[in-house]
């Protein structure tokens, strides 16, 4: 986490130092030569949203369970959410781990 800011707020004739934070964005490596299918939901069954190209990197604000599908980086259920209403199987992402990298995922 990185600091953006300090600043001092008066409270009742107390300055207080108040912290705001930005929680940095990492982005991961989509399997090399594969154009990856973006799916509305955790799962092949979802509606197709869109198609990444070949060399995408993309971000991963948290993760939920769903279809089990084979890929480059092994067998997984785990599902990867790009952006809103955005899913992409985590079996095609290099997050570096076979297990949860992100917090999961609150519906």
């Amino acid at each position: 986490m990185s600091v953006d800011r300090v600043e001092k707020v008066e409270s009742g004739g107390v300055a207080e130092a108040v912290t705001t934070a930005a929680t940095a964005v990492t982005y991961y490596s989509v399997a090399p030569g594969v154009r990856l299918n973006v799916r509305s939901g955790p799962g092949t069954g979802y509606t197709l949203v869109r198609v990444l190209p070949e060399g995408a990197k993309v971000p991963i604000f948290c993760q939920t369970p769903g279809t089990n599908v084979a890929g480059p980086y092994g067998s997984s259920n785990i599902w990867d959410s790009i952006d809103d209403g955005e899913f992409v199987s985590d079996a095609y992402v290099n997050t570096g781990s076979d297990g949860y990298v992100r917090p999961r995922c609150s519906f």
